[in-house]
């Protein structure tokens, strides 16, 4: 039986709007294209310098192409949620120059692939059909880790997108997120509240750590994972409202934040991600922004809130930072501001599935900026 694929493209058109759709949808350079007449949007604000740019969102084909304006109305219609690729994202990360989202209500994945500016979600077939896909992790040979909290497993795919194995007995647990470390499989169990580290071939359980409670080195509900530079283990301790950093061997070493509404401290931490100077990106789903902590726990930024307009995020739930991309993205940013990595967020909810941010430095800022700088609550 054939995989289960769909692709997005356009439909049959007179030849000469074909013919115009190609130039201006394909154009030459991969990537999507920078929508005109923008100010950058910048943060944090003046006087400090500017070191995080929203780039772009990827939420359905339009994005994708060379003119997301008035001609993509024409072709497309203007745009809905129902256009878009996935309708409830969830896990996301960047690999090989495509974008690849989880979709739970469409149970699959979707790929924005940015070379050749083209979409397909994949459903997975036979015994790798996904039920309720939620995160997505893709190690360097290209092997895809899904997480499916309906069957209970983790179905893991090839580069070609071909399945290739189920892991995860019955009852063993309810996998939420997948962090690969050489052959292991390190596995966030929200039914058992604890971490739990696999051989990635053969599912078998090496060991535990972490059990129910609100003690140092306890969980409650550990949702998404991080491997730092230093090869350390970040767990979001999402019922805990904290994040808290493991040793590979299952040693605690640190806690980052607790309960409020000030800087550092969280409502509901979700998706989270570590820059090669181990500065903590994490997600409050409720809140509806990012907090940047420095290595020590001690706050530097927050930003994005919630809402459709360009940077906003809504009901966000995972976040990636990719350094081996940027070629993709720095289009985007505003003249003399370079790149060094970019940071994707993912949002349930809203216009904007996935939205793109660089974290650069600013060399010769020839272009008006908007700089924000929010506070945790988004105000």
């Amino acid at each position: 039986m054939k995989q289960s694929t769909q692709s997005h493209t356009i439909a049959v058109i007179p030849r000469i709007v074909v013919i115009l759709g190609i130039v201006v949808l394909w154009g030459c350079a991969g990537g999507p294209a920078p929508a005109p007449d923008q100010a950058a949007l910048f943060y944090p604000s003046p006087p400090a310098q500017p070191r995080l740019q929203f780039l772009t969102r990827l939420s359905s084909q339009r994005d994708l192409a060379a003119d997301p304006g008035g001609f993509m109305d024409f072709v497309f219609g203007e745009e809905t949620t129902e256009g878009h690729l996935v309708r409830k994202p969830y896990g996301v990360t960047l690999y090989d120059g495509s974008v690849f989202v989880v979709d739970t209500r469409n149970s699959g994945y979707g790929v924005f692939d940015l070379r050749q500016r083209s979409t397909r979600i994949v459903h997975g077939y036979g015994g790798g059909v996904m039920k309720k896909p939620i995160n997505i992790t893709i190690e360097a040979d290209g092997t895809r880790y899904v997480t499916d909290t309906d069957r209970k497993q983790i179905l893991v795919f090839d580069k070609q997108d071909k399945f290739l194995r189920a892991l995860g007995k019955p009852d063993q647990f309810k996998p939420i997120d997948v962090a690969v470390v050489g052959d292991r499989l390190y596995v966030s169990d929200l039914d058992h509240h604890e971490i739990q580290v696999l051989d990635k071939y053969s599912g078998e359980v090496l060991f535990r750590f972490g059990e129910v409670g609100s003690e140092t080195d306890q969980l409650f509900q550990p949702t998404n994972l991080a491997i730092g530079p230093d090869d350390s283990l970040y767990i979001s301790d999402t019922g805990n409202f904290r994040v808290q950093k493991f040793s590979l061997d299952g040693k605690y070493l640190q806690t980052f934040g607790q309960i409020g509404t000030a800087l550092g401290r969280f409502a509901r931490p979700k998706g989270i991600t570590v820059d090669r100077d181990q500065r903590l990106y994490i997600i409050d789903a409720a809140f509806e922004n990012i907090q940047i902590l420095d290595s020590d726990g001690s706050p530097l930024l927050v930003f994005a809130q919630p809402g459709d307009n360009r940077g906003n995020i809504n009901m966000p739930t995972a976040i990636k930072i990719d350094y081996d991309n940027v070629e993709y993205f720095q289009q985007f940013a505003a003249p003399g501001f370079k790149l060094e990595y970019v940071i994707l967020v993912a949002s349930q909810f809203g216009i904007n599935k996935v939205v793109v941010f660089g974290f650069g430095e600013r060399q010769d800022m020839e272009n008006p900026v908007e700089r924000r700088n929010l506070a945790p609550n988004g105000q």
